[in-house]
This record gives C-alpha cells, structure tokens and sequence, in this order.
C-alpha cells in the first residue's frame, strides 16, 4: 500500500517543474480535467500520469501558419481567381448619372434590381469586372514592356499570353474577347498580326492597342494608344479626352446623336504641329501644297463605338464620333463600348490591306456548303469562337491548316463576316482610346477604368 504522504511525492516527481518556460499561450478555456492547472491533486499514480500526458498534449499544440496570398507575376501569369479567391472584384470606376436621372442613385427600387442582378448568376456584375480586372493587369504590364524592335508577332502573343493566364481560359466558358488590335499610324482598326508577318515596331510609329476580354460572353472591350516620342502627344490627349467626353455625356435615355456631337466637338478642339513636315495624306486632304505647321485633329466620321451583347462584341447600336440625328436611346442595364478615333488625315477610313479579323455571324442564313472543308472549317469555328470574332492565328492555334479556301466559302455565303484593316490616308496618323461602360440601374460604372486611362 501507498501512503497518502507518498502519492503527494510522487506526483510532485512528475509534474513539470517550470512552468514559466513551457507554457504556450492558450484561449481562455474552462478544463475540468483534474491537474489540468499543474497543482497537484488527491488520485493514484496511474490517474497522475494521465493527467500529466493531457496537459502536454495541450501544451505542445501549435497553431497553423496563415497560408500566404498569392502574389502577381511579372509578366502576369498567375491566374486572378488564386489572387481574389472569394470571387469578389474590383468594381470600376462610378459615376453618378445626372439631370432626369439624378433619382436613380438614392431609389431603394432601383438599389433591389442591382442586388437582384448581383444574385442571377447570368446577369452578376462579377464576371465582367473580372474581366475588366484582366484587361487593366495586362495592359499595365503591355505599357512597360512593349518596345520598338519587338515584331507585331511578339507584342500580340505578349498581351494574349497574358490574357489566357489571368482569365484562365477555358473553352467558351472564359477567354480571349477577340483578336488583339495592334493597328499603326495611318491604319486605324482591324489589324492584327496574320503567320508570317514580317512588321516591326518603330520608334516614330503610333500603336493602336485594343484588347477584348470576356467571362461567361460578358465582354470588356477597351483601347489605348502608345507612343514612344512626342512629336503626336496631342493628337493621343484630344482622342483620349474625347472618349473621357463621351463616357461622360452616356447615361439612361440618352439619345446616341446627342453622345456623338459631344465626341466631336472636344475631338476638334485639337490641333496638332509636326515641325513643317507635310505628310501626303494631309496634303491631298487639305488641297494645299504649302508647307504647314500645324493641321487640326479630326474625328473619323465611319468609325462608331458600340453596344455589347452577350458572346456579341457589336450589339446593334451604333455611338458615332460626329454629331448625327440618330434618336435611339441608352437603355438600362445595357454594356456600351464608348471608343473615340482622331485622325490628322481626312477623317474617313477605308477597307485596305490582308484581312485577318473573322467572326461567326449572329443570325446566318442556314445554306449548303458544297466544300466538305467549309463544313469542317464552320463547326471548329463554332466549337472554339461561338460567335466571338477571332483571326488566323487563333485557326492555326487551334490546330487548322490550309483553311484559307474554306474561309473565303464561308464568308461569300454570308455565314462568316470578315473585317479587314480600316485605315486613313497613307501618311496621316490615328489614335484611340475605348471604355466598356455599364449603365446599371442606380449608377453609371466604368468598368474598364484604370490608374493609366
């Protein structure tokens, strides 16, 4: 037998001796557990020992290490859903509408339709700020690293490269909204790279750089213009104020000719000087043979920004750059590209040059194919794009080869609209400057805004 005075030995034996030392912190927890504190307590030795072993246990108990947020690349790579990982974007830049309009913005009605909106998943706001999100990591990171030298080929893959890492592309699910515009000086739009191109950037030259972004067929369509010398610094601050003026005339009700004198009267306030240097577009345009300093920055009259429907980069409403009589409204809820192009030519553009912008038309007449390869060409058409526009390199991507006759089928059947370079007179220059904007119920959102436009 084992005395009272005996057992209280023993457990002063076994119980830590510096407590000071080994002590973890710990929640304020209640234990019941008899020498749970470390004083010694009235039981036997095999009840001591388990004791002992529960407090240690507790002690050594560490806490997890927080797992560290993931970080952006340079060049970006890194997929935006392991960088917000509760699926909640930025929201793009707000701007409250005005005049008859003014209500919406404290209406507790039109705050319910928003946060009905944000709860459809077909309708979120979430889908097209990650989007958005995308385009501004990309282009930020374009701005830096695009150089003369590079060929148009390496710029291309550099921005889309970017853009099907940071949306992490998936089929028609998310991806690439439409071939990259990398459109030079006189040529104004619908140019990208084909294979094979040979076209170098140069130091003088004034680079259209227009990139489409979409998730679930919610497309961010946004434009800048890069430069690498001044001598067209101004003609870039009239385009870029320009569609600042258009996305701010844009709201509810607003009549589309209305957008479109305002567009043109900030566009024509410009003038831009080029030391002397008569260019030959300008010359013809002008009518003069005289050398001249100084020429204004023009508004080109056949180019428009646009609505944006669902999987459906031109939704049927045109925002023209010149003041016209169109009477169609903006309506709620709709996506409206507001882009804005300047010229120093004659503010009219033409078809000229290889085509390389293609897209599955919307409501194409159902006709026989009679070539077996236009039949093949339409259903990985389908397959890949839907009714996304895209070029000749994302056919070659895709794995087609020798596609060109079956392409050429397509459109003369009226299935495939194709979209060649729209360029001024040759020697003139272009700038522009695109935002997607939506016209939510209570407030206008830019959505494409940044820290750089």
């Amino acid at each position: 037998m084992i005395s009272k005075d005996e057992k209280q030995v023993e457990l002063k034996n076994i119980a830590p001796q510096n407590h000071e030392e080994d002590d973890v912190e710990e929640d304020d927890v209640v234990d019941d557990t008899p020498g749970a504190g470390g004083e010694p307590v009235e039981c036997d030795f095999k009840t001591a020992v388990i004791c002992y072993s529960e407090e240690t246990r507790k002690k050594k108990k560490k806490k997890k290490p927080k797992k560290k947020k993931a970080q952006q690349s340079d060049p970006p790579r890194v997929g935006l859903s392991k960088i917000f990982t509760n699926g909640v974007y930025p929201e793009g830049e707000i701007q409250p509408y005005k005049d008859d309009n003014a209500w919406r913005t404290t209406s507790e009605e039109k705050r319910y339709d928003e946060r009905m909106a944000m709860e459809d998943p077909e309708i979120t706001y979430q889908s097209i700020r990650r989007a958005a999100e995308v385009h501004r990591q990309v282009r930020q990171s374009a701005r830096k690293h695009i150089r003369p030298g590079m060929t148009m080929t390496e710029v291309a893959n550099f921005i889309e490269d970017g853009s099907r890492a940071l949306v992490e592309e998936n089929g028609l699910e998310s991806g690439i909204g439409f071939p990259t515009g990398l459109s030079l000086n006189h040529c104004a739009a619908h140019y990208t790279p084909n294979a094979g191109d040979t076209n170098v950037l140069q130091s003088g030259d004034v680079l259209k750089i227009d990139i489409g972004v979409h998730v679930k067929g919610r497309i961010v369509d946004s434009a800048f213009t890069l430069n690498f010398e001044p001598t067209y610094d101004k003609l870039i601050e009239a385009v870029r104020a320009a569609t600042d003026t258009g996305v701010r005339e844009s709201g509810i009700d607003v009549r589309l000719g209305e957008i479109g004198g305002a567009i043109q009267e900030t566009m024509e306030s410009y003038e831009v000087e080029v030391n002397g240097k008569i260019y030959p577009g300008i010359h013809l345009s002008f009518g003069v043979s005289d050398s001249f300093d100084t020429f204004p920055v023009k508004s080109i009259e056949n180019l428009s920004g646009h609505s944006i429907g669902l999987y459906q980069i031109h939704g049927g409403k045109s925002v023209q750059l010149v003041k016209n009589d169109d009477q169609t409204k903006m309506e709620e809820g709709e996506y409206f590209a507001i882009e804005t192009f300047g010229s120093t030519g004659r503010g009219r553009v033409v078809e000229s040059g290889e085509c390389s912008h293609y897209a599955k038309i919307i409501d194409a007449p159902r006709v026989p194919l009679r070539l077996t390869s236009a039949k093949s060409l339409l259903k990985s058409i389908g397959s890949n794009f839907g009714t996304l526009p895209f070029c000749r390199r994302y056919l070659d991507r895709v794995g087609e080869t020798k596609y060109l006759l079956a392409l050429n089928h397509l459109v003369q059947q009226g299935i495939v609209q194709d979209y060649p370079p729209l360029c001024d007179a040759k020697g003139s220059m272009t700038a522009q400057f695109e935002h997607t904007i939506l016209l939510r119920p209570t407030v206008k959102e830019v959505i494409s805004r940044g820290d750089d436009y």
